[in-house]
């Protein structure tokens, strides 16, 4: 996302300025993705005989040629017709001098993808194995690489047409970017047709692919047929189009920028698998804005999957309701409790419980175990400490540190709404409990006020450390905190923290006891 600075510097002479890319290191590899076609071929010919801009912060500029690679993807989608846009790319490399690197790839299971979509995959993915092993041998870092397409302005008025007839919002209308990360597209402002020009004038041939002329294609359907009744309105259209897509991917940019700080000061809790987020700060926000959080949340737990508009409407939905819960692509569980929206991975629901403890309530742990929290009313004239240390001794002799006893009040709970609940448990939904305690596995950088430290705080992997708890097991430990990412309450079985111990002035306590599921525990979800 350029500043204003940036974006005219585009006009104006290039500069090369501290601290630039270091693309025009002569180690970098800049590989060409070629596939014989009419563009591809003008961009080897014009990386070996004019200036190219790498957007490496040089400008247009001569590339040398021992930096120079061609990567050839072989479909095989067209018989004797792809292997003849091998050799004929293996003979244009020949006759220039760059090495070639020829990958062959099969469609035989697309799992729902259009043959477009799974092609282009196939060839990015050879194309950055290919930089990884050029970096490797030269000892080049990939940051400095270059993997260059022979995209066109043509090109980007398509795509800009097809997703708009498809349906889409920013980030498809803005196209084909200029550069994303490590690809660059030095040829975007050029049309098919000047590179075809300029072919002809070198006296150079290209290949032809014959399904270009199948309308039945999407892509294809917008050449033929669309961009030529939109060229009769506008001579200029790829121009046209070309500045609205600059002009929309630079404000989809910003818009993805302002979504990101939003979803840091929104975020409650991650881990692997799990994302939690301050629901009424996220439904506080413009729906422009709370639409790109949901997405990159989501992102976050199944990078590999896709969330459609209706999906997305319906997790703020959920949101803004305050309940509820939804399936979404991927197997991600999006859940509504208690001011809180999380997402789960199919991977993460199996490990560790991540959530909420209503109190009173249980909640399923790892290695077939249960949290249970009750609500205790400490004795009239009795000393809630010694009465704690009794009930705890009494209820687990074998293994007291399971048990811990916690001033509700000190957790902020309401005495009339814990009377209510105790009076009300077992006969009321979990999700309209006022009380509630968040639980999930330790996280680095975690820190607690150890009972019996005087309020010296200390790491809790450090107690962890002290309780000879294996580093492979301390994952499967439930930590109990106030909210997600807040202070925490306990180290299951571990050690309380000295801020919500029982005191001589407490009157209701929490208790909370780590045990062995039972069978009837099998019958209720976690």
């Amino acid at each position: 996302m350029p500043t204003v600075a940036q974006h005219f510097a585009r006009h104006t002479a290039p500069v090369r300025a501290v601290g630039a890319d270091n693309a025009s290191e002569p180690s970098s590899p800049v590989v060409l993705m070629v596939s014989g076609g009419a563009d591809s071929t003008a961009l080897l010919v014009m990386a070996c005989t004019s200036k190219l801009d790498l957007r490496d912060g040089r400008g247009p500029a001569r590339i040398a040629r021992e930096r120079l690679h061609v990567l050839h993807v072989n479909h095989h989608l067209r018989g004797d017709a792809s292997d003849g846009d091998e050799q004929f790319v293996r003979d244009l490399c020949g006759r220039y001098g760059i090495p070639l690197c020829v990958e062959h790839a099969s469609f035989s299971e697309l799992d729902g993808q259009n043959l477009e979509a799974a092609a282009r995959e196939v060839r990015y993915a050879a194309a950055r194995r290919y930089v990884r092993e050029l970096c490797e041998q030269s000892g080049a870092p990939r940051a400095a690489a270059r993997i260059v397409t022979a995209h066109t302005a043509s090109d980007r008025t398509e795509t800009f047409f097809m997703n708009a007839i498809k349906g889409s919002g920013p980030a498809g209308l803005s196209s084909i970017p200029r550069r994303r990360n490590i690809i660059v597209r030095p040829l975007i402002d050029l049309t098919h047709e000047e590179l075809c020009r300029y072919l002809q004038v070198a006296g150079i041939p290209w290949r032809e692919d014959e399904t270009n002329a199948d309308t039945s294609y999407l892509r294809n359907f917008v050449r033929h047929r669309v961009v030529p009744l939109a060229h009769e309105r506008n001579a200029n259209l790829e121009r046209a189009i070309g500045a609205t897509c600059d002009i929309l991917g630079e404000e989809d940019a910003f818009m993805s920028q302002l979504a990101a700080t939003a979803l840091r000061a929104c975020m409650r809790r991650e881990a692997d698998g799990l994302v939690a987020l301050d629901a009424p700060r996220l439904c506080s926000a413009e729906v422009a804005i709370a639409r790109r959080m949901v997405r990159l949340a989501y992102r976050r737990v199944a990078p590999d999957e896709r969330l459609e508009m209706r999906h997305v409407e319906a997790v703020l939905a959920c949101a803004a309701r305050g309940e509820g819960s939804l399936s979404l692509p991927g197997g991600v569980d999006a859940r509504m409790e208690f001011g809180t929206l999380s997402f789960r991975s199919p991977q993460a629901r199996e490990q560790l419980a991540a959530g909420w403890l209503p109190v009173p309530g249980r909640m399923h742990l790892a290695n077939q175990m249960v949290l249970e929290s009750q609500i205790v009313r400490v004795p009239h004239g009795t000393d809630p400490v010694e009465f704690a240390r009794t009930a705890r001794a009494a209820d687990s002799p074998d293994h007291p540190e399971l048990v811990a006893f916690v001033d509700a009040a000190a957790l902020g709970f309401a005495e009339r709404d814990l009377d209510r609940l105790a009076d009300a448990a077992g006969s009321i939904p979990a999700e309209v409990y006022t009380a509630h305690l968040w639980v999930d596995a330790p996280v680095p950088g975690d820190i607690m006020c150890p009972l019996g430290m005087n309020g010296r705080s200390r790491k809790v992997s450090d107690v962890l450390g002290s309780a000879h708890v294996p580093v492979a097991e301390r994952a499967s430990v439930p930590v109990v905190r106030t909210l997600p990412g807040g202070t925490v309450v306990w180290v299951g079985g571990i050690r309380l923290d000295e801020r919500f111990k029982c005191t001589a002035a407490s009157k209701l306590l929490v208790k909370l006891v780590i045990r062995a599921c039972g069978p009837a525990d099998m019958r209720v979800s976690g």
